[in-house]
């Protein structure tokens, strides 16, 4: 992977290389390449040279962006035409009823347009759109608008635009309307009493008693529902933990499985009975516990040997102790032993051994596959790594180059 990354930035600082020599040798054509209409301005850096001189004399040219043809101004303006009707509307919906503030820009949306406005009615409408409210009537009233586009390229070229809308009072449905006046009568009886220092709220309002209630706040209802969720969140993270100390239990006790068949093996093929290997197991973990530190196989034998102690059958505890593990080859290993003490099945030391191979041959295979798990780990990081190298190394390139 780090060999094929080196290679792509190989080929990337490649590319630039070719890139930047093309853009030098655009020079010897003595063509520039204008940015498009509304792209802005750029500089461009030459090296002149004279014919019989050998010194060079760097110049910096400004490069206007790419102007519109006349043909182009008018569709321009066209555009910017169709956008105004739509734009100018803000809240309202047609230029019959104008209710709300409306929008009078002093440049168009994206494009080089520069826009001047006249009123025929000031007193209702100001240059930024905006209704005076206070003098407004219920029948309308009638201001027509007027807009000079100019081309922010050419400030000869220029267009007119125009539109007449008719200005209302705004409209308020039954219950704005009393929101209001209740407002007002408040805010009049406010204003009465403004030298005291306690003012109390009137107890009738419209003609009718009334009473008062405070806004209720929602902060309460959102810690509530804050920590109903962070609990969701805590009962999730507890299974996702339980699920991962599970997982890496089973790993553990498939890791130490192989080492504890072949310790059996061992102990047996000396001449010890199945208990007595078994017991020695467990006091050979016990005294590299500190060393090791906890390992769930060899805890569970400790437990078949509490039990063994307590009054519970040998055979009966092997099977219970493969029960516990709840993983196959321990359940196999468990009904192998109790097999061994109910029927007396003879070779238990060469079963064991196949066991033990088998084991250790499964063991390797798990490594294996760990390792390759591992390796695709460690792709995301190193694509995380290639894209800020690319970042570094083609930003500053492409910054640099002016198309």
């Amino acid at each position: 992977m780090r060999l094929s990354a080196v290679g792509l930035v190989l080929i990337l600082g490649i590319i630039l290389l070719a890139s930047d020599f093309l853009q030098s040798r655009r020079a010897a054509d003595k063509e520039i390449l204008r940015n498009l209409q509304g792209k802005g301005s750029k500089k461009e850096e030459f090296q002149i040279k004279f014919q019989g001189e050998e010194e060079k004399t760097p110049v910096e040219i400004d490069v206007a962006e790419q102007q519109y043809s006349e043909e182009e101004i008018r569709e321009l303006f066209g555009r910017v035409s169709e956008q105004m009707d739509r734009l100018i509307l803000g809240k309202n919906k047609s230029l019959d009823r104008i209710e709300y503030d409306m929008e009078l820009p002093t440049k168009a949306p994206d494009e080089p347009v520069e826009i001047s406005w006249e009123l025929s009615r000031y007193d209702v409408m100001n240059i930024r759109g905006e209704l005076q409210r206070e003098n407004l009537n219920e029948e309308g009233t009638l201001v027509e608008l007027s807009a000079v586009f100019t081309y922010s390229g050419d400030k000869g070229e220029q267009a007119m635009y125009g539109c007449t809308a008719r200005v209302y009072p705004r409209t308020f449905t039954a219950e704005e309307e009393k929101r209001n006046r209740l407002k007002a009568e408040i805010q009049e009886q406010e204003e009465n009493n403004r030298t005291e220092r306690k003012w109390k709220l009137p107890d009738k309002l419209l003609g009718k008693e009334v009473y008062y209630y405070k806004k209720m706040n929602s902060r309460g209802l959102i810690l509530i529902a804050m920590a109903v969720l962070i609990g969701i969140l805590l009962y999730a993270l507890e299974i996702q933990n339980q699920g991962k100390e599970k997982e890496e239990k089973k790993r553990q006790m498939l890791l130490d499985y192989p080492e504890i068949v072949n310790k059996m093996t061992l102990f047996i093929g000396a001449g010890m009975t199945v208990k007595r290997a078994w017991e020695k197991v467990v006091e050979d973990y016990d005294r590299q516990k500190e060393l090791l530190g906890k390992r769930y196989a060899y805890e569970e034998m400790k437990k078949v040997c509490h039990e063994t102690k307590s009054g519970v059958t040998e055979a009966e505890s092997y099977e219970k102790f493969g029960r516990r593990c709840d993983i196959q080859v321990y359940i196999r290993f468990g009904a192998l032993l109790s097999q061994n003490l109910r029927k007396g099945t003879k070779g238990l030391t060469q079963i064991l051994k196949q066991e033990s191979l088998q084991a250790f041959e499964e063991r390797k295979a798990r490594a294996k596959r760990l390792g390759e798990e591992a390796g695709t780990k460690l792709l995301l990081p190193m694509f995380l790594m290639l894209a800020i190298v690319m970042v570094i190394v083609i930003v500053p390139a492409f910054l640099s180059v002016q198309i």
